[in-house]
């Protein structure tokens, strides 16, 4: 079962930048772990700071993987075009974000993504792609079908 998880903007920063917030690991360390607890998911990982190729980016694997674990960064709050693309592919999107984004600054409450995604995870570290990918995992094929993130 293909999943991708999809990082947006300042996610190439992971380990580097306010650590308080996002820790001291970068993705790719822990993108390793994730592949070695989920065997039975073939995980890929894509991560951009520009929103055209993010959208480029759920357009090439959003007819064809099983799912997408999706940290859009800012571009949750504002981005009517990602929106747009996660509402337009037929692979269900799990919307994650690293921090609680209801604890932080009131713009950040709103996701532009979240009523076109299957469920939102927030808050709990990298673990938040974790807890996705378990939703993927446990799924039986037949009910992970195009379409079940309208």
């Amino acid at each position: 079962m293909k999943i991708l998880i999809l990082n947006g903007p300042n996610l190439n920063l992971l380990g580097i930048r306010e650590k308080a917030v996002y820790g001291s690991r970068s993705f790719e360390d822990y993108f390793e772990e994730l592949k070695e607890a989920f065997p039975g998911l073939e995980l890929s990982y894509f991560q951009s700071n520009t929103e055209g190729t993010l959208i480029d980016k759920l357009h090439e694997v959003g007819f064809t993987y099983k799912g997408i674990v999706f940290n859009a960064g800012a571009y949750t709050h504002t981005s009517v075009a990602l929106s747009d693309a996660v509402k337009a592919i037929e692979a269900p999107v799990v919307e994650v974000h690293i921090s609680n984004i209801y604890a932080r600054e009131a713009f950040r409450h709103k996701s532009m993504l979240a009523p076109y995604c299957t469920g939102s995870i927030v808050g709990f570290g990298l673990e938040s792609y974790r807890l996705a990918l378990q939703y993927f995992e446990r799924l039986k094929p037949k009910k992970i079908g195009f379409g079940s993130n309208k």
